[in-house]
């Protein structure tokens, strides 16, 4: 389709604008008036009136054949059941008791009615109903009790004393049920075989009325139809469809003061006994015979606007030929004073608007080759800002020494002052390689295995401080320790687990590091079982963390590692601070493994 689309916008972009033009006149103008008149003329009100009433009379022979055909079916099965001899033999046997006839209907009842419903859609549901007591009422069979001889089919059935007869009434669809139901059926009393006729056995077979009811609605367009019974009584239309849900009687059929009896269509459904008084009542809708006119007047007109539109539409596309490209060439030459100099990737065509696109295009090319020195100046200052940003880095990786070198002296300070200088050989051997490691590390990335091996230096300087009060556990996942991370990324976090978290509670204060490989990331856990923030806090130490406009002075190690981890990964990284006041707090960074480099890679 889009090909097609494309050859035919090919093809009206070739044509000049002088032919253009003069196909815009004989297409638009000459052929809608030729067109309308032609038609017109050969349009009579005759031929209209004389079509609707064969649509009328082929609608009216279409339902009384359809629905003759519907209960015909629901009769040859009546036919077939009450020649059954076997089923004659079943309904007169005496059984004895409840086993002896439930084995009888397992094996012979139970599927013998239902095997007629999946060929014949046209049915509701097979009964047949006996007087034999020692059958137990229940599915496809009934016993004949007083109640059902009180029903109204029954009642129908009786007064017209015929071998079959056609019954519509109302009555309750269960037991327990207020409303009722409509029915039709074919009713038929089972008296074939005279040697079988010690019960009395009548057979009930119910129509699928929501079926009729369609054939009677398939019809409306043409004629409004009624089915009614040999006492005038309308058992179903397409107005009232047929009394669901309702006590009243069936209402009689009536002609209408609107109605005239040249509108009034009967037939007789069949000629069969028990169809004999049935007819099928088609009312004509006069208005549509009226409209059907009107229609005809109007049709000219009708015809000169759907001409009018087609020929609209084929203006368009003329003139869209013409004014597409033009505004296209028109934005594009804006875009060229706001120095954006895109080309014009459509099909420019061959007439003289695709020659001033064409060169348009070539004029900006040769723009575009001009400019390159301006775009080689441009990759110069990205390089520059890139300087910027390394040295940011740099910066905030500074700040981080000095504040740790100040807390490490100030805890050599406080235990000599304790101790009276004595057992202070471990700490400052501890302080020794953690400077030297800090002076050995020139890469601004290190193994996962280092920066725990300063962390492990550091917390041996707190274990020596705060003695039995203190005390730290690893959970090192093998496969991480070779994955490079920012240098003092970990460190900041365990000392302020040490600061913050540990120093003000009683007894035995934890901090517990652990990494691990899950889902794709390298996940650092820190955490400390310390007095913990309070929601109002941690809400506010977020927001400084995560905030580069905020100068203050405190959480400057968080803040630091936030800021370095998002200036090497961007928002790559998951950073996550959660904390119980009076049980503890937990930092945790996750960073794709995709982002990380190795060890020797």
């Amino acid at each position: 389709m889009e090909r097609k689309k494309f050859r035919f916008r090919k093809v009206v972009n070739d044509i000049p604008l002088n032919y253009k033009f003069s196909l815009i006149y004989v297409i638009g103008v000459l052929l809608p008036i030729i067109i309308i008149n032609l038609v017109f003329l050969d349009r009579i009100s005759d031929l209209i009136k004389s079509r609707e009433q064969q649509n009328l009379e082929i609608s009216l022979e279409r339902a009384r054949k359809d629905i003759q055909d519907f209960i015909e079916g629901g009769v040859a099965v009546s036919y077939t059941l009450s020649s059954d001899k076997n089923l004659y033999e079943l309904l007169e046997r005496r059984y004895g008791n409840l086993i002896e006839f439930y084995d009888t209907f397992d094996e012979q009842l139970r599927d013998r009615m239902n095997s007629y419903m999946p060929v014949n859609n046209q049915l509701e549901r097979i009964t047949v109903f006996t007087n034999n007591d020692s059958i137990v009422s229940g599915s496809n069979y009934q016993v004949i009790t007083d109640k059902v001889r009180e029903s109204e089919w029954y009642k129908q059935f009786s007064a017209a004393n015929k071998h079959m007869f056609l019954a519509a009434y109302q009555m309750s669809a269960a037991p327990n049920v207020a409303s009722n139901a409509p029915y039709l059926s074919v009713i038929e009393r089972m008296d074939v075989y005279s040697s079988l006729n010690t019960y009395e056995k009548l057979l009930r077979i119910d129509l699928d009325l929501s079926k009729i009811y369609d054939i009677i609605i398939r019809e409306k367009d043409y004629l409004s139809l009624y089915l009614v019974n040999g006492q005038d009584e309308i058992i179903m239309s397409a107005q009232s469809g047929y009394q669901r849900g309702t006590k009243d009687p069936y209402p009689v059929f009536k002609l209408q003061d609107d109605e005239r009896k040249e509108d009034i269509h009967i037939v007789p459904v069949g000629g069969a006994s028990y169809i004999k008084s049935w007819r099928i009542i088609g009312v004509t809708q006069g208005e549509r015979i009226a409209q059907a006119i009107l229609e005809i007047r109007i049709y000219a007109g009708i015809l000169a606007s759907i001409v009018t539109l087609l020929t609209t539409a084929f203006l368009y596309v003329m003139l869209r030929s013409y004014n597409y490209r033009v505004k296209r060439l028109s934005r594009h030459m804006q875009k060229v004073t706001n120095e954006k100099f895109d080309l014009i990737q459509i099909d420019e065509g061959q007439d003289e608007i695709g020659d001033l696109i064409h060169n348009f295009n070539r004029m900006t090319t040769k723009i575009n080759s001009l400019i390159n020195d301006v775009y080689k100046l441009e990759i110069q200052k990205n390089n520059l800002e890139m300087e910027r940003v390394r040295a940011e880095l740099n910066f905030l990786q500074s700040q981080m020494n000095p504040h740790f070198l100040f807390n490490t002296l100030n805890a050599i300070l406080v235990v000599c002052t304790k101790n009276n200088y004595s057992d202070v050989t471990d700490i400052i051997k501890s302080l020794s390689k953690l400077l030297r490691r800090l002076l050995s590390w020139k890469d601004d990335l290190v193994t996962l295995e280092e920066e725990m091996t300063f962390i492990e230096m550091y917390l041996k300087i707190e274990k020596f401080r705060f003695r039995d009060k203190f005390d730290y556990q690893f959970e090192i996942d093998e496969q991480s320790l070779q994955y490079k991370i920012p240098k003092l990324s970990m460190q900041p976090l365990v000392e302020n687990s040490c600061k913050h978290g540990l120093q003000t509670i009683e007894g035995l204060g934890i901090i517990k590091v652990k990494t691990e490989i899950d889902d794709g990331r390298l996940q650092v856990t820190i955490s400390d079982n310390g007095k913990g923030i309070e929601p109002s806090q941690l809400k506010e130490i977020l927001f400084n963390v995560q905030n580069e406009e905020v100068s203050s002075g405190t959480n400057i190690g968080i803040r630091n590692v936030y800021r370095r981890l998002e200036l090497y990964y961007e928002d790559q990284v998951r950073f996550e601070i959660s904390s119980v006041p009076n049980e503890g707090t937990v930092v945790t960074f996750g960073i794709p493994l995709k982002l990380l480099e190795r060890k020797n890679s």
